[in-house]
């Protein structure tokens, strides 16, 4: 990666090699990263992610949109009321 790159995730913590982007950042190889998921959540007090000034940290909240709320929300009383009809 360019020394002006921002590695960026939300998919899953294990797809990156957490000790060698620590490496990175700590090395300003790269410009910063900014991570949603994390091999080990919630991310640990002393996990230096917490530390470095180049990384944004978020609590695995990326997917979070209302209108995704919405369908999870009324897909899931829709699967009660048809459990529910069956009983």
């Amino acid at each position: 990666m360019k020394s002006s790159a921002r590695l960026i995730n939300t998919s899953r913590g294990p797809i990156v090699d957490e000790p060698a982007l620590i490496e990175v950042l700590r090395e300003r190889r790269i410009a910063g990263a900014a991570l949603d998921v994390f091999d080990i959540e919630p991310l640990p007090a002393d996990h230096p992610f917490r530390s470095l000034d180049n990384v944004l940290a978020t609590p695995h909240i990326g997917f979070v949109a209302r209108e995704l709320y919405r369908t999870f929300y009324c897909d899931t009383v829709e699967n009660i009321t048809r459990w529910l009809a069956q009983q």
